[in-house]
């Protein structure tokens, strides 16, 4: 059974609860962020940890917690666990209200730590359908737990075959997906969009490992270059780098994951071999 930390206690997760006062729980006011271990190392935690920081900056909700002390918990989270690879999932809550809606002064932190979940092997041999979707974050640089929108668009992606929901703002610009950052192979060059969005910390790295090799551009990206591309995929903590093959029922490319695509698929399993390797 997983360990949770709740609020300055670790718990089973069966006995983590929160008080229905809290505001995440009334007003969905928080912030979350999540990642994977790799080796049992928990993948750019300090990445994750200034983006779940800057999230509740964006969002005014307080942080009493010091950088090294949200990394030491989750340090300790993950060793009372016994999984050989694990999720992590860090959250903090808004906390009690005296009205219901200002946020109080006692805000909470939680860590959650579950057994790994991966996805299908034949996703990244064949690779994956999505969809686009008209929708826009409310503040796209705080990874706040305001979800119903990517709910949503998830629910409609899923009824049609596709894995993942891409948003599209109201200039046609594609942004990214639900819980994810996207690449584009176009012309031989890749390209991710610059702005408006999460900045994802395997985007990062993957930028990182593209560098050597070739200048990625950060430029706007329309609906229409997303179809004509030679090459589309994914990125997150949980897909890793994902082909795409096919978006809102067009092919891209030859409707198989391209050289570039399966390229970067090489350096990030390489990279992460790596990072498991020097914990």
């Amino acid at each position: 059974m997983a360990i949770y930390y709740m609020d300055g206690t670790f718990v089973p997760e069966t006995e983590a609860t929160l008080p229905v006062s809290d505001l995440i729980i009334l007003r969905g006011y928080g912030v979350f962020d999540f990642l994977r271990t790799y080796g049992g190392r928990p993948f750019h935690l300090d990445a994750h940890i200034r983006r779940l920081l800057n999230s509740a900056r964006l969002i005014g909700l307080s942080c009493p917690w010091r950088f090294q002390e949200i990394e030491d918990i989750v340090t300790e989270t993950l060793a009372r666990n016994n999984f050989p690879e694990a999720n992590v999932r860090l959250m903090i809550t808004g906390g009690d209200s005296a009205d219901s809606i200002t946020p109080g002064e006692k805000p909470r932190l939680l860590v959650m730590v579950t057994a790994l979940k991966t996805f299908p092997e034949a996703w990244y041999a064949t690779g994956v359908k999505i969809s686009t979707t008209d929708v826009t974050r409310f503040i796209p640089g705080a990874k706040s737990i305001d979800y119903i929108r990517g709910i949503l668009a998830l629910h409609e992606a899923h009824s049609i075959g596709a894995v993942e929901a891409i948003y599209v703002d109201d200039r046609g610009r594609v942004l990214e997906g639900t819980t994810s950052n996207i690449f584009a192979v176009i012309g031989g060059q890749l390209v991710t969009p610059p702005d408006d969005i999460l900045p994802g910390v395997t985007r990062d790295v993957t930028l990182d490992l593209v560098r050597p090799q070739a200048t990625p551009q950060l430029r706007p990206l329309t609906r229409a270059e997303l179809y004509r591309a030679e090459e589309v995929f994914l990125s997150s903590s949980n897909k890793e780098i994902m082909p795409v093959v096919q978006v809102d029922g067009k092919i891209i490319g030859n409707g198989s994951p391209g050289a570039m695509t399966r390229q970067i698929m090489g350096l990030f399993r390489d990279y992460t071999t790596s990072y498991a390797s020097k914990r």
